[in-house]
């Protein structure tokens, strides 16, 4: 599972790739900048302050030289190529003191003075000289020429710092910048996909669970290129740079601190076996609580007036505590797995340094010298920063790969892309031919149906619950396609059109109309830009919508807030009718459209079906029969079949099941149809 999103990850960032490069090319800047510190503190205390046990020579009165005991001497390294020396002669340490003497050395090792004699022992060999100490004034005209090298050195190193922390800011401002673009992108990516699924995708995922995929997840994974990423870029660039400075440095413990990696790279595996199990389980319950909050947000009337306060709040924590569980396991994990690691790879590494520096090997003989030394303890030090950030970021990177792994199953899901092309309007002749359709299979709700509707005909279809009208809907939209059968529209299989395409000429007004947020006039028009201001002014004027909307402050013009709850019914309805009125479609479906208004506003209603329907083929699936009286079809539906057919005074006359809903409604006896 890591493997494939890690891919799918980095094939996104690759988007972005120029900027990535660039940051990362400042970075090794300044982490070849920062990590020079230590190779100039190398130098300072080699050279500059050690490598007063240079060889010294006689020499004429200059530059860099010093006057001693009558004499002018200068180091070995500051002579000119062809500047003529003298003799040669040695300034020794032995504790705190610094002796002169005026002859080269045989060997070096093991130090000590006896009046004026110095002794040095190595390997069962023994030489004394004969040596004067140095005062302090004379130690410090010694020095004197290294005082100017040594603060170009301290400049040097400043400078470095600053022009480091220049191109720090660069390559983080870049990464991320970069990381805001590849997660900017990746919601579009989410969004549009959400457009382009299925519409029975939606009726197997409550709506909070999908809202989880586009924010919570997709924020995780904002954190993974946001922050993780950069970390571990950072980390692994600072670390290599550290490991060739080491290298560099004594190569026999380059190696052994090489050990720290392979360490790192187990633990990291076993950190992420466990780590993924509960971020699985933490994702999916964060999911679950926004899918109830969602839930009892859109149910709170309901949860009130039946007072189930109670119960979903025991629901509720529930989610929460299973939620709090696995939380703390992961907090567990983290505790024992990140503070702890550091700590043991730090001090395996200095117990290394230190077995590896052990005995003899600081004294005057030793295998490296003291800046070296100093540098190397500098660099592990350094080493462990890296270290630290990177296995502080296991938890956000294991959170981002799982919120990853459930984005991609999203984007994954088949789905139809939006057709931009336009579809020539047409006529609206439908028609059913032996149609048959389940939502799960072999589980028929639509049986062998056959009809047809001509251009501007009304087609009623009526039912008790669960016949099959709502289905007749969402199989001429396309939301589902039959599986036996054929559905034409002016001869042509609508399977053949594409669904976008299909939908063009089509509109619905449902029972509970849903608005948008926006204005009225922005519901209307869908902001579609084809459709102007006008246009949506005369269908809502059409409709007889200035009879109810003409009473608000700010006319067509008014805001509406979620779903409409700020207007009634009628309102929302009529909208929604002028808004099918504005797209002009060729074939219109209403679905029970005025069952929840009143009396007064179904009359304003009933006048605005009537300029609706006017050259449009119509289905009016009604549960009040009162209304599709004037119907040219009745399709009276049981159990998934056309049961009767024709128009209301040819089904009264039969007596049948359509009579028997009519006279119930009408609150009349009714006698037993034969």
């Amino acid at each position: 599972m890591n493997r494939h999103v890690g891919k799918r990850l980095v094939k996104y960032a690759l988007g972005f790739k120029k900027n990535i490069l660039i940051a990362l090319l400042l970075l090794t800047v300044a982490v070849t900048a920062e990590l020079s510190g230590p190779f100039i503190a190398k130098r300072m205390i080699d050279v500059h302050i050690l490598g007063i046990e240079y060889p010294w020579y006689e020499s004429d009165q200059g530059e860099d030289a010093v006057q001693y005991d009558g004499g002018w001497y200068k180091r070995s390294d500051h002579f000119e190529n062809n500047e003529a020396k003298g003799e040669e002669a040695r300034i020794l340490q032995i504790g705190r003191d610094y002796y002169f003497i005026d002859e080269p050395i045989a060997f070096d090792g093991e130090r000590s003075i006896n009046e004026n004699t110095l002794t040095i022992e190595k390997d069962g060999k023994q030489q004394s000289y004969e040596a004067s100490e140095i005062s302090n004034e004379e130690l410090l005209a010694f020095y004197q020429p290294q005082i100017e090298p040594m603060i170009w050195l301290i400049v040097l190193y400043f400078g470095l710092l600053v022009f480091a922390s220049f191109f720090e800011y660069g390559q983080g401002l870049l990464l991320q910048t970069s990381a805001n673009r590849i997660i900017q992108k990746m919601r579009t990516d989410v969004y549009a996909q959400i457009q382009r699924l299925h519409i029975n995708y939606f009726d197997n995922l409550p709506a909070g669970k999908v809202v989880a995929r586009i924010t919570n997840d997709t924020e995780a994974i904002r954190e993974l290129y946001v922050t993780v990423l950069a970390t571990f870029f950072t980390s692994i660039f600072y670390m290599t740079g550290i490991f060739v400075a080491l290298f560099l440095l004594d190569v026999k413990l380059a190696f052994i601190t090489l050990t720290i990696v392979p360490l790192l790279f187990v633990w990291i595996i076993i950190y992420r076996k466990y780590a993924s199990k509960f971020n699985k389980v933490i994702r999916t319950r964060v999911s679950d609580i926004n899918a109830m909050i969602n839930e009892s947000i859109q149910g709170m009337s309901i949860i009130r007036a039946f007072k189930r306060q109670q119960m979903t709040e025991q629901e509720f924590e529930e989610l929460n505590d299973s939620h709090f569980t696995y939380q703390n396991k992961l907090l567990h994990l983290n505790s024992l797995m990140s503070h702890n690691l550091v700590n043991i790879l730090r001090n395996i590494s200095f117990v290394a340094l230190i077995w590896y520096f052990g005995g003899a090997s600081l004294t005057s003989g030793a295998v490296i010298s003291l800046g070296v030394l100093y540098a190397f303890v500098d660099y592990l030090n350094r080493l462990f920063q890296p270290v630290t950030n990177m296995v502080n970021q296991l938890a956000n990177l294991e959170q981002a790969l799982v919120a990853a792994d459930r984005v991609f199953e999203l984007l994954d899901e088949e789905g139809e892309d939006v057709a931009d092309g336009m579809f020539p309007r047409y006529e609206g002749n439908v028609s059913f031919d032996h149609v048959s359709f389940a939502y799960k299979e072999d589980e028929y709700v639509l049986k062998n149906l056959s009809f047809e509707a001509k251009k501007g005909q009304t087609i009623a279809l009526v039912g008790h619950t669960g016949s099959g009208k709502s289905s007749i809907m969402n199989l001429l939209f396309r939301f589902y396609d039959n599986q036996k059968g054929a559905i034409s529209i002016d001869g042509k299989n609508i399977q053949d059109i594409k669904k976008q395409e299909l939908r063009q000429h089509m509109a619905i007004v449902l029972q509970d109309p849903f608005l948008f947020t926006g204005t009225i006039a922005s519901n209307v028009s869908l902001d579609d830009p084809s459709i102007s201001r006008e246009k949506v002014e005369k269908a809502l004027n059409d409709v007889g919508a200035d009879q109810l909307l003409r009473s608000l402050p700010n006319g067509y013009d008014e805001a509406v807030i979620e779903k409409g709850s700020t207007l009634s019914s009628g309102q929302r309805q009529l909208i929604s009718f002028a808004r099918a009125l504005a797209f002009d479609p060729a074939v219109l479906i209403l679905d029970e459209a005025t069952s929840n208004v009143d009396t007064e506003t179904e009359m304003i209603i009933q006048n605005a079906l009537d300029i609706l329907k006017k050259g449009r083929t119509t289905f009016i699936i009604a549960h009040r029969l009162s209304t599709i009286r004037e119907a040219d079809q009745i399709l009276v539906l049981h159990q998934g079949e056309i049961v009767e057919r024709g128009d209301h005074d040819q089904l009264m006359q039969k007596k049948g099941r359509y009579f028997q809903m009519y006279q119930l409604q009408q609150g009349k006896k009714i006698e037993q149809a034969v």
